[in-house]
């Protein structure tokens, strides 16, 4: 810009802004003329081109180091243009477009408005960095850097906030939308800014456009401007006007430009105005006299008559509300309002010209000479509490009564205000003007008042002016308005001319002139008439906007549809004569969003948010929830997304911070990756899926998408600064130098990117808490919201556990860290994933203890198992008489001589040794010990310990034995001995039953129990031998020589723990022994190709093997090889199972506690049905490894025992349901009965019978084997 022609983005820049084709992806094929709200694609074009443009020149100035004070007010004045347009077009869409938008398609528009509010700080931070530059001219290198960045920002958010209307809300406004009524949208949106600034917009938009899209643009906006030849022409006239915009003209911003009593966005805004009318321009006056015209007067005493109308209709307006309060009668209420809305629109306009235009004037004429003190009214404050009573939407519903006396009284202190005022400028302002300034100045200063209103308004205000003038006045009011021509275009000049003239000719009186008023402001007035309708007295000033059915407040309807599409605008399907009426439309509320942005918070088509002005840690406060569980994760998001923009920044610095950033990257992308994934596959079609939140979340699916493009993005960047990396060391010198260059620039890039990165997917997150998670809340219970995690981590493998728990909880407060697995034991309760945890994670330790509060402390009594029935065994040590067991094996306490107690021998380990050597601190002393002190003290103290540790080991000798001739009675016990045992247990009173029940199944499994202890004791001893048995490889194809086994293909046997011998597989010796090997307990293996003992581990450790691979898939949880099958391990199972993993063709349903394929995401879940045995062959189902068959009642069995049973059945053997659709057996058997006669005395008698199918009580006719449900129809039933 700036007198050149628009260039496009460079090659260095087009992957950081590619811009997209005109009308692409959805827009494709849709011509212009057809579809007018494409002229906002129109804007998103020039817009892409130019912030594309304008990081390629920052981005040059700071690899040239050339970035001098002009290149710096040029940034300036072209981001000020940008902010002012790009505020308009959001104000648009969010007043006007939206509101439209949302009678038909529900929760789409939210989400971009809550996208509008944050993209406008982004500017502010370009201007930080900006006016930095212009206030310190040397030393801008640092900030010039800070700058790229910002702009890469903006850049990127802004455009990926444009294409995504593109892809989402302009189909569904062309499809919902007539041409007409797209027309009239687009055209208030053009009325609703100001003439300053559309009659530059215009042109700079379509000078990014190819000639055959000019010609079409040209096409479509003569389609949208009304039907009249003057306001054709003015339009015309600004798309064909070919100069520089006059807001690139100036080079110089001088002080005047500031606001300080005005908000911070105004500031902004006029500040462009200011610069335009006053910037690098000397002002011309004369300070004799002023020249005199043919009319007698000057152009700014025209001012008076503006003044004049101002007085009498807010007198006339007061005087009416007056008449209204007094007399309760409400009918007129609506038309006053209007008027008023009227007014302060004109007011705000008004006051602005008279502090961004008369009042610099008066500053500078003061120079040398005193000058009016100048007094800005009415201020701020004042007109936006006017604005806010005008606009009032109290939930709480006010009373009309009390709403008209509030209203008067606000309404009488600002007349009295503005009287004071306009009296003011009257006799000080304005006369000094006069005084100081020749014609051609005074015309310009009101040409240039009147441009900065906008087109609609300029049009009313014109016309309701024009009605108050005499006729000597109007005839004034004309001659300076076509001797100012020259300031302006003729065709405008015309334009107003001819306004003027229709407002005093009569043709609009000012009775006409209120009812279309009201009809322009019906969209946002309509309740007041709708209410008055109802209750003429005290009725309840209600919202223009209900409630939606939902029940989250953040998304409201409008009411009533606003009568249909009357909220779009007043003439779209009123015919031809209302269009005419209405040509010049304008929304109050745009302009009122640009200037008071604070108060149209309660007044928006959308109103707020529960958590919107709330930090997230106010989130937490809540009662923890489920769903909490994404919050978390947001939280760990955003502070590694912190240290990724702060690493980001000394790369280029210290290059050894590369290899961490990279790590940490990934880990962020692919985590990221995960979990936008779950919320798009997952809870987002769970909230939908309720109905009432339609639409809401696929705008945050497109961000998903999006986003992960940016990661590779980055990606791509780090992986070249990865190789220039590894090959700087090995190049020459300049070599080197020229690679570090570009090293630099890369830095630079990726810097930018992060830092945009980082704001995305903040604000991305924090628009999904304030506006998503909140519904999720309300719309889930408990359970539900648990279901939603379940599902979201039953798809998340093992290995992104293993990443995502330690990096989830470094970010989290220890509070929120037993939170977190607090929410993740609940959602997982029925698994394994408790197991599989302790398995890994050491800090699964710290949690601990809310596990053990849950679990039941397990009963005193349970010990060793032979311990415990080696005492029912031999019939001497139970009293049959009595029923009381008297234990021979350990013996009671007795006297001395001395009245000591002497302690029984076994027990000496426990109570003798541990006394002595404590030194006298139990109540027991030995008396040997007391009588004694010093070295003898310790000399005889240490030969008693002596004594004891023999008497302790003597003491364990007697006790294997007696163990040990206990096991070998076990393994030679009869029936009737073990018949004899289980009837003493029953008789011992002193047992309670499930310490018998205990006792009573050890003694069942005493034999099993022996043998399993004595292969473990066998392993003691076999250990200290030097040769294994099995030591040599074995093979799955001896003829290849292919290592493994019949089970697995492996390059390694197994050591077992149980009985120290080598196994190919855990399958091999469970088949050949006669005990089941403990996985886990596995510790070593053999390598089959040198046949070394090893500890266990993915690869040989030995030399000669050169790291040989065990197998392609190793579990180190399951000691698991095979280099085979494509192997997953489950975290819930706690097993590894075949298939290629969580997410990918298997998911884990955490109440079943099984590994499911795909498709079988619907299905009928039953709590731990896998944890049961085939109710065929009795195989425990969790872990076996045949296919299993899932029956429609929701119950369990093999496949191949569900062929074999099917072949003679057809009921379910565990609830007798039918196994599948049986009607055709069904109507066999009515054919076969229907043929059957039954003897003559069963003919009339009834059975009771209960189906199994529908489980219903009826009655049938009586059959021997066949009886008939009568409300289902199925022969699945039994007698009763």
């Amino acid at each position: 810009m700036g007198g050149s022609e628009p260039k496009c983005a460079t090659e260095k820049e087009e992957e950081l802004a590619a811009p997209p084709p005109l009308m692409a992806g959805r827009l494709s094929g849709i011509q212009l003329v057809d579809s007018p709200i494409l002229l906002f694609v129109l804007f998103h074009k020039a817009l892409r081109l130019e912030l594309a443009e304008l990081h390629s020149v920052a981005v040059a100035a700071l690899e040239s180091g050339s970035h001098g004070l002009d290149l710096i007010l040029n940034l300036r004045r072209r981001f000020q243009f940008l902010r002012l347009v790009y505020k308009y077009h959001c104000a648009a869409e969010d007043e006007v477009i939206f509101p439209a938008l949302d009678i038909h398609t529900k929760n789409v528009a939210c989400t971009y408005s809550l996208e509008h509010k944050s993209i406008d700080d982004l500017f502010d931070s370009i201007f930080h960095c900006l006016n930095i530059f212009v206030e310190e001219e040397e030393n801008v290198s640092k900030p010039f850097q800070e700058l790229v960045p910002c702009i890469s920002t903006i850049q990127i958010i802004i455009c990926q906030h444009m294409l995504k209307e593109e892809e989402q809300v302009f189909p569904l406004l062309i499809k919902q939308f007539s041409p007409k009524e797209q027309s009239s949208l687009v055209w208030q949106f053009m009325c609703s800014v100001p003439v300053m600034l559309l009659e530059d917009f215009l042109p700079w938009m379509t000078s990014f456009l190819s000639p055959d899209e000019l010609v079409d643009a040209l096409r479509c906006i003569k389609e949208v401007v009304p039907k009249e030849k003057l306001l054709q022409e003015v339009v015309i006239s600004w798309l064909d006007n070919k100069n520089q915009p006059s807001f690139w003209t100036y080079t110089n911003i001088g002080k005047e430009v500031q606001c300080p009593d005005g908000p911070s966005n105004l500031k902004d805004i006029l500040r462009v105005y200011t610069s335009k009318s006053f910037s690098g321009e000397k002002w011309q006056w004369k300070k004799a006299s002023s020249i005199q015209t043919t009319v007698g007067r000057n152009p700014v005493d025209n001012i008076h008559f503006w003044h004049g109308a101002i007085r009498k209709d807010l007198k006339e307006t007061l005087e009416e509300l007056y008449q209204i309060r007094s007399s309760n009668n409400f009918s007129t209420l609506a038309s006053v309002v209007v008027q008023l809305k009227f007014f302060a629109d004109i007011l705000i306009f008004y006051s602005n010209a008279l502090d961004k235009i008369f009042h610099p004037l008066l500053n500078e004429l003061a120079q040398g000479c005193s000058s009016p003190l100048y007094e800005r009214y009415p201020n701020g404050s004042q007109i936006e509490g006017l604005q806010r009573l005008l606009y009032s939407k109290s939930q709480d519903g006010i009373p009309l009564c009390n709403f008209v006396e509030k209203l008067y009284r606000e309404l009488e202190l600002f007349v009295m205000g503005i009287s004071k005022h306009l009296v003011f400028l009257e006799t000080e302002v304005f006369p000094f003007i006069s005084k100081n300034c020749s014609q051609e100045m005074q015309q310009w200063l009101l040409y240039t008042s009147l441009l900065m209103m906008p087109l609609g308004l300029l049009k009313c205000a014109i016309i309701w002016f024009s009605s108050h003038l005499t006729e000597d006045e109007s005839n004034c009011l004309l001659y300076y308005i076509k001797q100012g021509g020259h300031l302006a275009s003729n065709s405008f000049a015309s334009l107003l001319y001819e306004w003027v003239r229709i407002g005093y000719s009569g043709k609009t009186s000012l009775e006409k002139f209120r009812k279309d008023l009201q009809e322009i402001f019906h969209s946002r007035t309509s309740f007041l008439s709708e209410q008055i309708k109802e209750d003429s007295g005290f009725a309840c000033l209600k919202l223009d906007m209900q409630p939606c059915n939902r029940s989250n407040p953040g998304l409201v309807e409008l009411k009533s549809v606003v009568q249909a599409k009357n909220c779009v605008s007043n003439y779209l399907s009123s015919g031809p004569n209302t269009t005419e009426k209405h040509d010049t439309l304008y929304s109050s509320e745009i302009n009122l969003r640009i200037f008071f942005p604070q108060t149209l918070q309660i007044l928006s088509p959308f109103s707020k948010f529960p958590a919107e002005n709330s930090d997230g840690s106010s989130l937490f406060n809540l009662e923890p929830r489920p769903i909490d569980h994404i919050f978390f994760f947001h939280k760990a998001l955003k502070k590694d997304l912190e240290y990724l923009v702060f690493v980001s920044a000394k790369l280029a610095e210290n290059i050894r911070f590369l290899v961490d950033f990279n790590r940490r990257f990934h880990l962020v992308q692919f985590l990221y990756q995960i979990h936008s994934d779950s919320e798009d596959e997952i809870a987002f079609p769970a909230l939908e899926a309720k109905g009432k939140v339609q639409n809401i979340s696929h705008s945050y699916t497109i961000d998903h998408k999006l986003e992960a493009e940016h990661f590779n993005r980055i990606s791509l960047i780090l992986d070249e600064m990865s190789e220039l990396h590894v090959s700087v060391s090995s190049v020459g010198v300049d070599t080197q130098d020229q690679k570090m260059v570009k090293y630099h620039q890369l830095c630079v890039k990726l810097h930018a990117m992060c830092k945009s990165m980082h704001k995305i997917l903040c604000d991305h997150v924090h628009r999904e808490e304030i506006e998503l998670w909140p519904l999720f809340r309300e719309c889930f219970s408990t359970e539900e919201q648990e279901k939603i995690i379940g599902c979201m981590l039953g798809r998340t493998r093992a290995e992104i556990l293993q990443e995502m728990i330690p990096w989830l909880m470094a970010s989290l407060t220890p509070e929120e860290q037993h939170a977190m697995m607090s929410l993740w034991r609940k959602a997982t309760k029925n698994t394994m994933f408790d197991d599989w945890l302790g398995e890994w994670w050491e800090g699964i330790k710290r949690y601990n203890i809310a596990k053990v509060e849950e679990e039941s402390n397990p009963p005193p009594w349970i010990a060793d198992p032979l311990e415990v029935i080696s005492k029912y065994l031999l019939k001497e040590n139970f009293n049959d008489k009595e029923g009381i067991l008297c234990d021979k094996g350990v013996d009671l306490p007795q006297k001395d001589s001395t009245g000591s107690i002497i302690q029984p021998y076994g027990n000496l380990k426990v109570n003798y040794k541990e006394k002595v050597l404590n030194g006298g601190r139990n109540d027991y002393r030995h008396p040997d010990c007391t009588k004694v002190s010093g070295e003898v003290d310790k000399k005889r103290c240490n030969e008693i310990a002596d004594v004891a540790d023999h008497v302790d080991k003597s003491a364990q000798l007697v006790q294997v034995s007696q163990k040990f001739r206990h096991q070998e009675h076990l393994l030679t016990l009869n029936q009737e001995e073990l018949e004899a045992a289980i009837r003493r247990v029953y008789r011992d009173s002193t047992l309670d039953p499930q310490k018998r029940s205990y006792i009573i199944q050890n003694l069942l499994m005493s034999r099993w129990i022996v043998t399993q202890q004595k292969s473990h004791s066998k392993v003691t001893v076999s250990s200290n031998q030097e040769e294994i048995w099995g030591q040599c490889p074995s093979y799955r194809d001896p003829l290849k020589l292919t290592f493994g086994c019949k089970h697995y293909k492996r390059n390694c046997k197994l050591l077992a723990a149980c009985c120290n011998q080598l196994y190919t597989c855990r399958r091999c010796h469970d088949d050949a022994a006669d005990h089941s090997m403990d996985r886990k307990a596995t510790s070593k293996m053999m390598c089959m190709k040198c046949l070394i003992i090893q500890p266990i581990s993915p690869a040989c450790s030995t030399a000669s093997c050169n790291n040989l691979s065990m197998a392609k898939y190793y579990c180190r949880i399951c000691k698991l090889f095979d280099d085979e099958r494509e192997i997953y391990h489950c975290p819930y199972c706690n097993l590894c199972r075949v298939g290629k993993g969580l997410g990918i063709d298997y998911f884990h349903c955490m109440n079943c506690n099984a590994c499911m394929s795909q498709s079988l995401s619907v299905h009928i879940c039953r709590e731990k049905c896998f944890e049961d045995n085939c109710p065929i062959c009795h195989e425990y189902i969790f872990t076996s490894s045949s296919p299993v068959k899932a029956l429609p009642c929701g119950h369990l069995m093999h496949s191949t025992c569900f062929q074999d049973y099917t072949c003679t059945h057809y009921t379910c053997p565990i609830c007798s349901k039918s196994l599948g659709d049986m009607q055709v057996y069904f109507g066999m058997l009515d054919a076969l009965l229907a043929e059957e006669k039954l003897p003559d005395e069963y003919s009339g008698q009834t059975q009771v019978i209960l189906c199994n199918d529908c489980e219903k009580r009826g009655t049938t006719s009586f059959h021997w084997l066949y009886h008939k449900c009568s409300y289902c129809g199925s022969y699945n039933t039994r007698l009763l």
